[in-house]
């Protein structure tokens, strides 16, 4: 009789999952950072603070640190597709929130909001190992790495709809400042129907399936699993501790950009093009990251992600306030640093993660990533405000220089499974 294994065409079936994950990031990408430009000045506007104009996107990061536990259970039960649809209706949830949060001039509610947007980008993140679930070892950086790369079309756009956005708030009567929200709760929404309609059959269930895994997780706590599989591992704790460097390094000064540059009189669509700039850094090469990955290896793709941050912060703590070449291309390397470090080091998860395990170790990953940006995000608004952009960049340095250092303990070798 025959098997599973022999009557499924495991590589159509993986075409088709990065197909669909592809379409749903690129979308989903716009609903989460089309508010990117203007969360802070919301936040500033509602709460009449600067030191507190950077809570918004702490509370989105936070939001995406707890989601990632959450969805990672879901998805240790229910499978990728559940998971994920959940995630991104969290986020459509959230966004219409901040609508509502301008509307009635409420701080509180903004926070709300920003947490349960942070769910999307939970969800966005799970996307990428999604990816790597039916993918062979070799070819794993590339797979997340495209999932990872449909995010330009949505997050390049995203800002750059800062201005039309606000006709669009007008039109429906509310606050300038909330009409990217309003706009990112229509692609959160799409983005969950796309998820709910082309991702069959689930990848990961499927990879369980093939693999003889039971489909029920094994015993224990997620994270208990998780911690075991670090102790186990010792290469998933460097590939966590490079991925949660990276990303708080890149947060933590971007979160804070639209302030400085405001402070120097850039108007609000220079800002919003400087955010693209920014984006199109993240994820426009994150293919050629992927193919080096697997090519050259994950720690040193790891260590010049590192490099890159640590070029960018130099280059952002020179930047004069407002709009200047600086802040455009620190802005940029930014974002290209990160998409070393977080193609590398998420391949690095994905390659050390046991099958069992897997939804817990990757959740866990995403949570520690999101708990330092969080924190990064939180310490930013008060260094700014206190000390000032520039300190900021320069303090960030010891972030991306723990990056390298990760890369360099990291071992060199990776499972061929």
């Amino acid at each position: 009789m025959p098997t599973l294994r022999d009557t499924t065409d495991v590589v159509a079936v993986q075409a088709a999952t990065v197909r669909a994950l592809v379409l749903s990031q690129a979308v989903g990408a716009l609903g989460i950072t089309i508010g990117i430009a203007t969360a802070s000045l919301l936040a500033r506007d509602l709460s009449g603070s600067e030191s507190l104009a950077g809570l918004a996107g702490t509370f989105q990061v936070l939001g995406a640190a707890l989601s990632s536990y959450l969805l990672a259970r879901v998805m240790a039960v229910r499978g990728r597709r559940v998971g994920l649809t959940t995630g991104l209706l969290m986020g459509a949830a959230g966004a219409l929130l901040a609508v509502v949060a301008g509307v009635i001039g409420s701080m509180l509610l903004l926070l709300v909001g920003a947490l349960l947007i942070g769910a999307t980008t939970a969800a966005n993140n799970a996307s990428r190992y999604a990816a790597t679930d039916l993918a062979p070892a070799e070819r794993r950086g590339r797979a997340l790495s495209t999932v990872v790369w449909a995010t330009t079309v949505g997050a390049v756009v995203g800002p750059n709809l800062t201005g039309p956005s606000a006709a669009f708030a007008d039109l429906l009567g509310i606050p300038e400042l909330t009409g990217p929200f309003a706009l990112g709760a229509i692609g959160m929404l799409v983005a969950a129907a796309i998820v709910t309609v082309r991702l069959r059959p689930d990848p990961l269930l499927l990879a369980r399936e093939l693999a003889e895994v039971p489909a029920a997780p094994p015993s224990g706590t997620s994270w208990g699993r998780a911690r075991q599989a670090v102790r186990e591992r010792p290469g998933l704790g460097l590939a966590v501790t490079g991925l949660a460097a990276g990303h708080a390094a890149m947060v933590g000064v971007m979160t804070m950009t639209p302030i400085h540059m405001e402070h120097g009189g850039a108007e609000l669509r220079v800002i919003g093009i400087v955010i693209s700039v920014h984006v199109l850094g993240m994820f426009a090469f994150s293919p050629l990251v992927g193919l080096l990955a697997d090519r050259v290896g994950r720690p040193p793709v790891l260590a010049a992600g590192g490099l890159v941050l640590l070029v960018s912060l130099v280059l952002c703590s020179t930047a004069p306030e407002g709009t200047s070449w600086q802040i455009f291309g620190g802005l940029f390397l930014l974002g290209l640093g990160w998409s070393l470090a977080t193609v590398s080091a998420s391949t690095m998860v994905a390659d050390l993660a046991p099958l069992e395990a897997r939804t817990d170790v990757q959740g866990m990953a995403d949570v520690v990533m999101g708990v330092s940006a969080a924190t990064a995000g939180a310490l930013a608004g008060l260094v700014v405000g206190l000390f000032g952009y520039p300190v900021l960049a320069l303090v960030t340095t010891a972030l991306a220089a723990g990056v390298v250092a990760a890369a360099y303990a990291a071992p060199s070798r990776r499972p061929q499974e």
